[in-house]
């Protein structure tokens, strides 16, 4: 039986949800699967990638064969280099502690890069914010000004209406009796 690693698509319509899956080759994209392996969310950025590394590299030992997306996800989480490292270890290449201590580095250095993305998407989300508020005030200020002659002319014509108009009703009534 030929196993596969790949995802499993859950969701809906333009929001999907996927399961990293261990499955039979023959079985459905959606169909029955072996072992759960973990989930991927590619809707928010950066996308969410829950996955158990050690059911992997168990099913990886095993010969499944990942999908391209699947490997890509595999390698992103760490799966395929602690596969790697577990193979020098079984090889005599180097030392179970050697080999935890270099996918534990690998394990720092990855966790470095995605918060210095996560800050980086904020800082830009922020400046884009602000450049927006900038750019509001901006149009605001110019309409304020474009609009000022045409107040002063209607403050013109009421303080003209009201000169020409009696200063009281008393006035009104005695210049319609005359």
């Amino acid at each position: 039986m030929s196993v596969k690693i790949r995802l499993q698509r859950h969701g809906k319509k333009g929001k999907p949800f996927y399961w990293v899956v261990a499955a039979d080759a023959r079985a459905k994209r959606d169909g029955k699967y072996l072992e759960k392996i973990g989930t991927y969310n590619p809707n928010v950025n950066p996308a969410i990638i829950d996955l158990d590394v050690d059911k992997a590299v168990e099913w990886l030992q095993n010969g499944a064969q990942p999908t391209d997306t699947a490997k890509n996800i595999l390698s992103y989480k760490g799966a395929m280099l602690k596969n790697h490292l577990a193979g020098g270890v079984r090889k005599g290449a180097l030392t179970q502690e050697q080999a935890d201590a270099k996918f534990a580095a690998w394990l720092e250095a990855k966790a470095t890069k995605i918060s210095d993305k996560e800050a980086g998407l904020s800082k830009a989300q922020s400046d884009a914010k602000a450049a927006a508020l900038a750019a509001e005030k901006a149009v605001n200020e110019a309409r304020i000004e474009a609009a000022k002659p045409v107040v002063e002319e209607v403050v013109a014509d009421v303080e003209e209406a009201a000169e020409a108009a009696p200063e009281t009703i008393d006035d009104a009534a005695e210049k319609a009796a005359e």
